[in-house]
């Protein structure tokens, strides 16, 4: 099953609705969608397309109906954790958003975690209830609460499908939660049982294996069950309870010594080195570059733009995976557009613990994170048709970036 992403500024969202967005906007859009573009594949009850949204720290969102009646959330996707959970009973939630809040007495088909359940894994309190707490890597952000099942809504083109879940009923959010990323809830996407799609295909409703497409002017999809095509790029991941990988040599202009794993994590906007590779990377980069360098935060390196656009040359930088596919960075940079100027910055940030390979890398290609197969694979694509991947030359400004 599927649903497609949109940017908020992409012509589609400008064209069709309002400026100012809530759940019931995103709603009014991924219905639209589903209705224009018709797609064959399962997808959440409201077409449930996805956007990118620059001032919720660039990450990408779609709305899912939980519960019966169904009530609508709009969720980031992140593939580098594995808890789906919603704000609910707050005690301390995002709330300087028009957005839902979960309640258990509201859906007739929720049920509460006991302490015996399978996917319970913490100490129980006199309740009997099974709470969590999962802590993230940005700084000080954390979700805690207990763990609940209820109904997914999804459809096919012929039927309607309720799967019964298990998420998170956040009651208390920190850190970034509270302002720019994921108010209203994470859809986890990693390996662990927990995870909706270990679910979804432990109860046979798909294969083990999901895509994310990313494309250049913010549209995109996730499409479960999908196994990618057999024309795409393989790599395997290593063994390691995340999508992590081998990246054997890196590219910009010429070749570096440098080779290195990282995770593939669609909940972090830009791209995390360690030492030695961060240097390595963005001294070539800057050696490369033909523009003045204009410092900004959160960005070591940027750029003025020349007013000659002929004249602004961006270093091409790849990377090779383990098995010999090739990973071309097609937006290995970020505009800042103000009134009076134009600057551009290498999306790359330092990192201290580990590397990560953000959606900015990701950006012109539909990756499949096969999970039976244990490999990532990777295509050109515009995101727009599943099954044929074009490549799309247009590549507009971005927003200033937000902390990711």
């Amino acid at each position: 099953f599927t649903l497609k992403m949109h940017h908020r500024f992409s012509e589609p969202v400008k064209r069709w609705f309002p400026e100012k967005g809530s759940v019931e906007y995103y709603s009014q859009l991924a219905n639209h969608d589903k209705i224009f573009r018709g797609r064959r594949l399962l997808t959440f009850s409201d077409g449930n397309s996805s956007f990118r949204i620059s001032s919720l720290g660039f990450l990408h969102y779609t709305t899912v109906s939980l519960g019966t009646p169904g009530q609508k959330f709009m969720v980031a996707l992140d593939t580098g954790s594995d808890l789906f959970w919603v704000p609910c009973d707050c005690t301390r939630c995002a709330s300087d958003f028009k957005l839902s809040i979960y309640s258990p007495t509201r859906s007739s088909t929720s049920k509460k975690l006991t302490c015996n359940h399978s996917m319970c894994r913490h100490d129980c309190e006199e309740s009997n209830t099974c709470p969590y707490s999962v802590s993230y890597v940005s700084s000080q952000t954390s979700t805690s609460g207990i763990l609940m099942e209820d109904l997914l809504h999804l459809e096919t083109e012929d039927e309607i499908i309720d799967a019964f879940v298990t998420f998170g009923c956040g009651q208390v959010q920190s850190g970034s939660f509270l302002d720019i990323a994921a108010p209203n809830g994470l859809f986890g996407l990693g390996l662990e049982k927990i995870s909706v799609p270990s679910i979804l295909s432990r109860e046979g409703y798909t294969s083990d294996s999901f895509s994310m497409c990313f494309g250049h002017d913010g549209t995109g999809r996730i499409t479960f069950g999908d196994k990618g095509n057999p024309e795409q790029d393989v790599t395997p991941f290593n063994l390691d309870p995340t999508y992590n990988i081998t990246v054997t040599e890196v590219r910009v202009g010429s070749s570096i010594d440098s080779s290195f794993s990282a995770l593939f994590d669609s909940g972090t906007s830009f791209t995390y080195l360690i030492d030695p590779h961060y240097t390595r990377l963005t001294q070539r980069f800057h050696v490369q570059t033909k523009d003045s360098r204009d410092q900004r935060i959160p960005f070591e390196y940027c750029y003025d733009m020349s007013p000659y656009a002929n004249t602004s040359l961006i270093p091409s930088i790849s990377l090779t995976m383990k098995g010999e596919g090739q990973f071309f960075i097609y937006d290995p940079v970020i505009v800042i557009s103000t009134n009076r100027e134009v600057v551009y910055c290498l999306a790359v940030i330092k990192s201290t613990e580990l590397n990560i390979i953000g959606q900015n890398f990701m950006t012109g290609y539909r990756i499949v994170f096969d999970r039976e197969e244990l490999i990532l694979g990777w295509r050109k694509s515009d995101c727009y048709d599943i099954e044929n991947s074009t490549d799309s030359s247009s590549k507009p400004l971005n927003p200033p970036p937000a902390v990711a």
